[in-house]
């Protein structure tokens, strides 16, 4: 009871503080606004955002004082978010989540009448913007979604996924693409990525400028990578020891076959991360020291901590996708997973699109990393409802043997190769605190690296770019928050630090291997087929 009493208690405080904030800044916006009439500067109350950096908001004293009292407002709403979730702390990320949903939402930017800058359009175009934002609108109810880039803005294959290279093997899950050599040596040992199959393996292979593949072929790496098949009835059947058998496992192999090596380096993103942390550990449980090093980009390891999404993974949220998925035939529709992401995001992936293409009629720029999102996968149901259940819900993969896989129970503690870890300090789907967690979880040494940057763009930095930082040697403690007090930070990417690390473990360099072999021969062009499915 007395709990009860000090979070209701403090409760009360926070609110009693957040309105005595908000009627403050009401009146200096007020005061700011008025004095405006007399020649006097605006003057922000509460500092401006992107949706508002245009002109247009600040030219006219009505428009400024519009935005400025949505962020006083915003701004309160959290801070009671705040104040209801210390009085009741069980919905924990809910309350603030769809808080910040509603907030978003409410924005003058999105409404036609209070956004300056559709007015400005609707007479400089003389109302044609309303014409084509209403196409555009009426396109995107058609198709499911918001066009988040032009549809025939990239050719996956020609623009996108261009790095040369061959499919040397194809089953019913994958196929497999070896990429063609650049340098005259390479390293001995193969790298063998695993992408997550909830997206098209290619985020890692954008344009030339911006291609992970491209800059490891580039500096002296054999390099294969796994494509998934977008999943059909054919292979709906499939569950996680199917993916790992014929997915990683099944890969490592044909690699093996082709190089001659029998060890391979493992590298994985996201999901593909988890799939590869759990076959590594799986390896290891039956003596396979096949597994040279692993790398893990923005992998979760402690289930616990998982961000937004945790808002969609209760276990009635599970058990109402699991209803989603039958209805479906048996897999998640992608488009479903993109809409859940961008909310994590809404500001940035949902209501700039509306005001660009709705209220201003503008067509959206060609981004590269944006037609890869909108590039979506089906997912496979039994996949995805182990993953829930097995990993988020369960959070077995922390526990010796908890987890069990092909009969095998799963033991990050049996994993002995040298490991490097990325996570990135602003992303919204795996915490890096939590991935930090993997120094603790394994017997083999870890190299940790905090990258500046979100899910995405913390990792697909290119050197050349010279754009944000990381951190590295933050010492031995395990606290994540000391541990990025101490660490060093460099700056650019962190792409050459991993290739560096890389390479150290890879032994001396040696001719590249052929382009498949007499009994996996190149069958077609890369990127393959499976990445071109709908």
């Amino acid at each position: 009871m007395s709990n009860v009493l000090t979070r209701l208690r403090s409760a009360a405080r926070q609110t009693r503080a957040a309105t005595a904030e908000a009627a403050g800044r009401t009146t200096r916006l007020s005061a700011t606004t008025l004095a405006s009439v007399w020649g006097n500067q605006l003057d922000e109350v509460v500092p401006s955002d992107p949706r508002f950096s245009d002109s247009a908001w600040t030219e006219n004293a009505a428009a400024f004082a519009l935005q400025q009292q949505y962020l006083i407002n915003s701004h309160w709403f959290m801070e009671l978010a705040d104040a209801f979730e210390t009085m009741v702390p069980d919905p924990r990320h809910r309350v603030r989540f769809w808080t910040r949903q509603y907030v978003d939402a409410m924005s003058p930017a999105n409404l036609a009448l209070t956004n300056p800058e559709a007015w400005r359009e609707f007479v400089r175009t003389g109302g044609r913007n309303v014409a084509k934002g209403t196409a555009a609108f009426a396109r995107d109810l058609r198709r499911g979604r918001i066009t988040q880039v032009p549809q025939d803005a990239f050719v996956v294959g020609r623009d996108l996924a261009a790095t040369p290279g061959r499919v040397v093997y194809r089953s019913p899950l994958i196929e497999l693409i070896q990429y063609s050599p650049t340098t005259d040596t390479v390293a001995p040992v193969p790298l063998l990525v695993v992408a997550p199959w909830i997206n098209k393996y290619y985020v890692m292979d954008l344009r030339p400028h911006n291609s992970l593949f491209k800059y490891l072929v580039d500096s002296g790496f054999t390099v294969f990578a796994i494509s998934w098949k977008n999943p059909d009835a054919g292979i709906l059947e499939l569950d996680w020891d199917d993916y790992m058998d014929q997915g990683p496992l099944a890969a490592r192999r044909v690699v093996s076959d082709i190089t001659g090596c029998d060890r391979v380096n493992f590298l994985g993103y996201c999901l593909g991360g988890l799939m590869t942390q759990v076959t590594v550990a799986y390896l290891a449980a039956h003596g396979d020291k096949s597994a040279n090093t692993a790398t893990y980009l923005t992998t979760h390891q402690d289930f616990t901590d998982i961000g937004d999404i945790a808002v969609f993974l209760s276990r009635a949220g599970v058990r109402y996708a699991e209803w989603m998925m039958r209805a479906s035939g048996g897999y998640l529709d992608g488009r479903r997973m993109s809409a859940t992401f961008n909310m994590l995001r809404s500001n940035d992936l949902i209501w700039r699109y509306v005001v660009n293409d709705y209220l201003l009629g503008k067509d959206p720029p060609a981004i590269d990393l944006l037609y890869w999102n909108s590039d979506g996968t089906r997912i496979p149901g039994k996949v995805h409802s182990f993953l829930m259940r097995e990993f988020f819900l369960g959070d077995k993969l922390r526990r010796s043997d908890e987890l069990q896989i092909k009969e095998t129970g799963i033991d990050l503690g049996r994993i002995e190769a040298p490991t490097y870890v990325v996570a990135a300090d602003n992303d919204h789907i795996v915490p890096w605190r939590g991935a930090f967690q993997v120094r603790e979880l394994q017997r083999g040494p870890v190299r940790f690296v905090l990258a500046n940057g979100g899910h995405i763009a913390g990792i697909i930095n290119p050197p050349a770019d010279n754009k944000r930082s990381y951190l590295t040697d933050g010492g031995t403690t395990r606290d994540p928050d000391e541990w990025a007090e101490n660490a060093v930070s460099q700056p650019g990417s962190w792409w050459g630090d991993w290739v560096a690390w890389l390479a150290g473990h890879s032994g001396d360099p040696i001719p590249p291997p052929p382009m498949g072999s007499d009994k996996h021969p190149p069958i077609a062009a890369a990127p393959g087929t499976y990445v071109l499915e709908r």
